[in-house]
């Protein structure tokens, strides 16, 4: 059984999460680190919410920063965002998978797609 601090930390998570900008915000990290700038570019969440919605995630611990001279740049911390993964699977009944890179899949053939390709064989 999950201990009640464990559940409160948990509902924090979910209740930041549980916000469209700020899972704008997140979205918009899922292919690496940004800038702030760039943040606001893709999301075209403007000051000052950009400001207040990075602080709330950063305060949650759901990312991380660092600087680099007048820029700071945000990345998503994969290790806080597995806590909510794993009570939101266990929910679901399905176990997390890690996201391979280079799924090559569809190249080595097993799947129903494969019927579709043109010419010789590899």
């Amino acid at each position: 059984m999950t201990a009640p601090a464990d559940l409160e930390e948990t509902a924090e998570l979910l209740r930041v999460l549980g916000h469209g900008v700020r899972l704008s915000l997140l979205t918009s990290l899922i292919a690496g680190e940004r800038s702030v700038g760039e943040i606001e570019t893709q999301t075209g969440v403007g000051q000052p919410a950009l400001s207040q919605q990075l602080g709330v995630l950063r305060k949650a611990g759901l990312v991380l920063t660092r600087r680099e001279a007048k820029l700071v740049f945000y990345r998503i911390d994969h290790a806080r965002i597995a806590l909510v993964s794993g009570l939101l699977d266990s929910f679901a009944g399905t176990v997390t998978v890690p996201k391979r890179l280079g799924d090559d899949r569809f190249s080595r053939g097993g799947t129903a797609a494969t019927f579709a390709r043109v010419g010789p064989a590899a």
